[in-house]
C-alpha cells in the first residue's frame, strides 16, 4: 500500500508506532520497522543524551529499516537537555523524528538541516495547521481516543479526522482508538494517509513490558480508562487502578483548589513500577479506549500481516460486494 506517509517515510505500511513512555526502546521500534511499519524510540525514556544515542545505536543493530523519534516538549522549570537529544538523532542518523507537546520550532531548523523529516502530535486542527505552518512535514491527529493527553477539546475522531482533511495540505496520519483493518480503511476514508497505534502495539510479544501489563490491556473493555488532571487542564486518559482511583478521589474532594503536589504519588515515578516491575495498581498509565479491541498478544509481524490482509479485504471483496461488483481473480 501506497500512501503520502509510506513514500515520505519510506516504509512498507502506513502504519507508525506511537511513542510511549517505558515502551518505546529499541526492541520495539525494531520490531515495528521490521515488520514494514515505521518504530518509534522514546527519547525522554532514556535517561541522558548518551543513553538516548545509545538506544539509536541499539535499534540500527536490530533494523536496516527506517525508525524515527520520539521528542516531547514539556513545560517546565528544568526541562530536559533538548539539545543534546537533537544532537544524539541527528549524529545516529535518525531520519524521522516525532514530536509531541509544546511547539517544536526551536529545533525544527537544525532537524531540517540534517534532512530529518518530522510529524507532530496534533489533538486540534487548529494545533495542526499551526505544526504546518511552522515547517513540519506531516501531522498525527489524536482523537479524544487515544490514551495519554488528548487535549481539551473533547473531538473524536469521527469529526477530527475528516475536519483536518478539509484544512491540512500536509499529510496526516490518524491516532486514538486505532487497531485493526477496519481502522486503517476507516482513517483513509476519513483522508488520512495512516495510522498511529500506541496501546495496539504494547500488546505484543516484542514489548518490552511486564507481562502483567499485556495481560491488562487484553483483560480490559473500552470502559476501563479514566480521565486525570483535568481540573488542572493536563488532561490525560489512562487504565483505571487503585491508583488511579485514588487520584480521582482527591481530585473530586479538591475540585478547582487541586495542585499537582496533591496527586504527585499517584502520578510521578509510576511508569518504571508499572511497565519494568509490574505493578498494576501503582498509579496512573496511558491507555486508549482501543483496549475494548484488543484480545489477544501477536507477534508484531502477525498484527502487521493481520491487519493489512484486513485492510484489503475490506478495500476489495467486501465495499465491491457492497457495490453490485466483482473482483477479478
Amino acid at each position: 500500500m501506497k500512501t503520502k506517509i509510506t513514500e515520505m517515510f519510506g516504509i512498507q505500511h502506513p502504519i507508525i508506532q506511537g511513542g510511549m513512555h517505558y515502551v518505546g526502546f529499541a526492541e520495539m521500534a525494531a520490531a515495528v520497522s521490521n515488520a514494514g511499519g515505521l518504530g518509534i524510540i522514546t527519547a525522554l525514556t532514556q535517561k541522558t543524551p548518551a543513553d538516548l544515542a545509545n538506544e539509536i545505536a541499539r535499534c540500527k543493530d536490530m533494523t536496516d529499516k527506517p525508525f524515527g523519534v520520539n521528542i516531547t516538549f514539556l513545560p517546565s522549570t528544568t526541562p530536559p537537555d533538548y539539545p543534546g537529544i537533537v544532537k544524539a538523532v541527528i549524529e545516529g542518523g535518525v531520519k524521522v523524528v516525532e514530536t509531541a507537546g509544546n511547539n517544536p520550532a526551536s529545533v525544527l531548523p537544525h532537524l531540517k538541516d540534517a534532512g530529518i523529516k518530522v510529524i507532530h502530535k496534533c489533538t486540534a486542527v487548529r494545533h495542526a495547521l499551526k505544526a504546518q505552518s511552522i515547517g513540519c512535514d506531516a501531522v498525527s491527529v489524536d482523537g479524544f481516543e487515544c490514551g495519554g493527553h488528548p487535549g481539551e477539546d473533547d473531538v473524536p475522531n469521527f469529526i477530527l479526522l475528516p475536519r483536518a482533511a478539509d484544512e491540512l495540505e500536509i499529510p496526516f496520519v490518524s491516532s486514538g482508538g486505532q487497531a485493526d483493518g477496519r481502522s486503517l480503511v476507516a482513517s483513509l476514508a476519513f483522508g488520512a494517509d495512516g495510522m498511529n497505534m500506541g496501546t495496539r502495539f504494547i500488546a505484543t510479544k516484542e514489548a518490552p513490558v511486564h507481562e502483567n501489563v499485556k495481560q491488562a490491556i487484553v483483560a480490559a473493555s473500552e470502559l476501563d480508562t479514566r480521565l486525570v488532571m483535568r481540573p488542572l487542564r493536563n488532561t490525560e486518559r489512562v487504565m483505571t487502578n487503585a491508583g488511579v482511583e485514588r487520584l480521582l478521589e482527591k481530585e473530586r474532594e479538591l475540585g478547582s483548589d487541586i495542585k499537582f503536589e496533591d496527586i504527585i504519588n499517584e502520578v510521578a515515578g509510576v511508569y518504571p513500577k508499572v511497565m519494568v516491575d509490574g505493578e498494576m495498581d501503582a498509579g496512573a498509565w496511558s491507555c486508549g479506549m482501543v483496549a475494548g479491541l484488543i484480545h489477544d498478544l501477536p507477534t508484531v509481524q502477525e498484527l502487521m500481516d493481520r491487519i493489512m490482509n484486513e485492510a484489503e479485504e475490506l478495500m476489495t471483496k467486501r465495499f465491491m460486494d457492497m457495490m453490485g461488483k466483482t473482483v477479478s481473480a
